[in-house]
């Protein structure tokens, strides 16, 4: 299940936010999405867990949680349109 996280504080990179997530079950992938020209953090990402179960189990518990001076926001990700 792919999920969208959204107020992610700069400095937080990849690793940070796979460890973050693998504490509810395997990750599969991690993505933060980066301004083309300046390099800098969006402040948004996708994370692909293995498990629904997990991927549900870790919106629960980090949606609306503090991470760095910002609250989190966690979904299901939509699936991009063709």
């Amino acid at each position: 299940m792919k999920l969208f996280v959204a107020n992610i504080e700069e400095s937080i990179n990849e690793f940070v936010l796979e460890s973050i997530f693998a504490r509810f079950g395997e990750v599969i992938s991690t993505k933060i999405v980066y301004d083309r020209i300046t390099y800098e953090s969006k402040g948004y990402a996708f994370v692909e867990m293995a498990k629904k179960e997990d991927a549900l189990k870790a919106i629960e518990s980090l949606n609306d949680k503090d991470l760095k001076g910002k609250k989190l926001v966690i979904k299901e990700a939509d699936e991009k349109r063709r």
